[in-house]
């Protein structure tokens, strides 16, 4: 089953791949719970089966770009995008992606937040694993809002379009 609306974030830890070292935070991949990033904060969320495949690269991720002033004007504090990829990739695909600053690259790698939600996908048919479903949720203050689950092999609901009708 998976989180509902008006359920609480499950616990769990989140990597994203940093550029530029600051306070706390080192250059390289770092490792952050979930219920810290979350905390007094509005977060679009969406996950997607995997870095550099086609609908993730190609309409997903641009989607949430080309929205995020939008979004943002509606009260997001953050975007962030999870993936069951390693940090370096994340990191990797963010920088061709373009989203450095707008769309934080969270990596699950071994899908244990994709699962506590219960979003995870078996793509083992394809060669690739346990990933995460396709899927968008607006979180304020660790609590599901909003959450949109695409049915297999769509993209008609968790788009950042949608999420914005959402917000209005």
């Amino acid at each position: 089953m998976s989180i509902q609306i008006g359920q609480q974030l499950p616990a769990g830890s989140l990597a994203e791949f940093i550029e530029v070292e600051g306070e706390g935070c080192s250059i390289g991949p770092n490792t952050f719970q979930v219920a810290d990033l979350v905390k007094g904060k509005t977060i679009a969320i969406f996950g997607l089966p995997g870095a550099y495949t086609p609908t993730c690269s190609a309409k997903h991720v641009p989607g949430y770009i080309a929205h995020a002033a939008d979004l943002k004007a509606k009260g997001v504090d953050e975007i962030w995008c999870i993936s069951v990829n390693d940090a370096f990739v994340m990191g990797a695909w963010g920088r061709d992606q373009k989203a450095t600053g707008i769309v934080r690259m969270m990596a699950d790698g071994n899908a244990d937040f994709s699962k506590a939600l219960g979003l995870d996908a078996d793509f083992s048919k394809f060669g690739m694993g346990t990933r995460s479903q396709r899927y968008s949720l607006l979180v304020v203050d660790g609590v599901v809002k909003q959450l949109n689950i695409e049915e297999g092999g769509k993209f008609e609901v968790s788009n950042a379009e949608t999420l914005l009708a959402q917000l209005a």
